[in-house]
């Protein structure tokens, strides 16, 4: 123990005071007094272990030696040597030879750096705010038995100096914290908001198509054949010669209805599942193109497509339909690919092609584009639109977090990836 005479000692502890004021961080704070803490109690090693929430974890800002505790960002404070201290079980920890000291060394203890940098003497005492404890002040040193109760009762005052200011920066922190918290949760709930909205009226407009395809094309249709059945009727010239022209429009407007009936309702989704639709719509599309494209599907999920959640799985089918039409219909290319995937507990889907790429719409992003954003938005997912492989083409890129179980992530909490330019759609 350093032998000081009280003047001195009292004119170090004020130093610590001293140079506290201003330190707007933990690390800057606890480095800036680590001299004048030398001055009281020698050590290698200097660190405050400051709890966070509801004392459950704890982070560590260390000067002097580097170790891992450095590094901690919210441990649980069970696995921590000097949990006893934290949970207030004991006042205060004095050992001369920590590398060896029972205390340290309980099953699943962080005490790494005690035997990596050979932390023998060692003191802890708690920093305490209206008998709470909020942190701890740890002194280390390499040598063996250098610290006795004296050193305990110093650093006991310097706890206490700095107790206040820890405790303000833990306030602000968390204060800080639950700024962005909020303010997240704000601008979540705006986006989703704004995202059903663009999509209520992207169903709306969708509802105004159907309707209109219906009466310009399908009731056009069939009022004109109920004419002519009516014309054959009343001239009495029904035969097989006159009805096959009226048979074949029949079977025309039949199949017209069914792909308005399809548009809307992806009766393969709910008969095969995703990858089947995908594939079927993907095989339809590239038919109809009348386009020598070759196309490819690879399912590489393991089956976790079977537990999504019908909306979920619907929401995914749209958004691989509008990138397969905008592909087909304005990226020219000669190959086209989807890939689910399974990556980092998430489930991706792949839409590649190798057109023409990304081409700006005046400037605009299309509601093709924002229709797929908004659709994973919802489903808690992320849709990104750029370039495809060696900067060719176009990749549009769906990230649905799962559930641990292996299950969608609940919707309606997430947000969009980076606003792309659309290229039709």
């Amino acid at each position: 123990m350093l032998q000081l005479a009280p003047a001195a000692l009292f004119e170090h502890y004020l130093g610590i005071s001293r140079l506290l004021a201003g330190q707007l961080d933990f690390r800057s704070a606890i480095r800036s007094v680590a001299n004048e803490v030398a001055h009281i109690i020698p050590h290698d090693h200097l660190d405050v272990c400051v709890l966070v929430e509801d004392g459950n974890y704890h982070t560590a800002y260390e000067t002097g030696i580097d170790t891992a505790w450095g590094d901690l960002e919210g441990a649980p404070v069970v696995y921590s040597p000097i949990r006893s201290l934290l949970w207030g079980e004991v006042d205060y920890l004095l050992s001369d030879d920590a590398t060896v000291d029972p205390r340290f060394r309980f099953e699943g203890a962080f005490r790494a750096p005690i035997d990596e940098q050979s932390l023998r003497s060692r003191i802890h005492v708690p920093m305490k705010v209206e008998g709470a404890i909020i942190a701890a002040l740890s002194c280390s040193s390499q040598s063996a038995g250098l610290y006795t109760l004296d050193d305990v009762e110093r650093a006991r005052v310097i706890a206490d100096l700095l107790t206040p200011y820890f405790f303000a920066l833990r306030a602000a922190e968390q204060a800080q914290r639950s700024a962005i918290v909020e303010a997240e949760a704000r601008a979540r709930e705006e986006g989703l908001r704004l995202g059903a909205l663009r999509l209520t009226e992207a169903l709306e407009q969708e509802r105004q198509r159907i309707g209109m395809d219906l009466h310009d094309q399908t009731l056009a249709d069939l009022t004109r054949l109920a004419r002519r059945v009516e014309q054959l009727s009343l001239s009495g010239e029904i035969g097989p010669d006159a009805l096959e022209p009226v048979s074949r429009s029949l079977q025309h407007c039949m199949h017209d209805l069914r792909q308005i009936i399809e548009q809307a309702k992806p009766s393969v989704l709910q008969l095969f599942g995703l990858a089947q639709a995908v594939e079927n719509h993907l095989d339809r599309s590239v038919r109809d193109s009348g386009m020598p494209i070759r196309w490819a599907l690879a399912d590489e999920t393991a089956g976790a497509l079977d537990k999504l959640e019908p909306t979920v799985s619907v929401a995914l089918f749209r958004i691989a339909q509008e990138a397969i039409n905008n592909a087909v219909r304005h990226a020219r290319p000669t190959t086209l690919a989807v890939r689910l995937r399974i990556e980092a507990e998430s489930l991706v889907l792949d839409v590649v092609d190798d057109g023409c790429g990304v081409v700006r719409t005046r400037g605009r992003i299309g509601s093709g584009v924002e229709n797929m954003k908004t659709r994973a938005r919802l489903i808690s997912a992320t849709c990104a639109i750029g370039a495809g492989r060696n900067n060719s083409g176009t990749t549009v890129t769906v990230r649905l977090p799962l559930a641990p179980q292996g299950g969608a992530a609940a919707p309606c909490e997430g947000g969009t990836g980076d606003e792309s330019p659309d290229r039709g759609g």
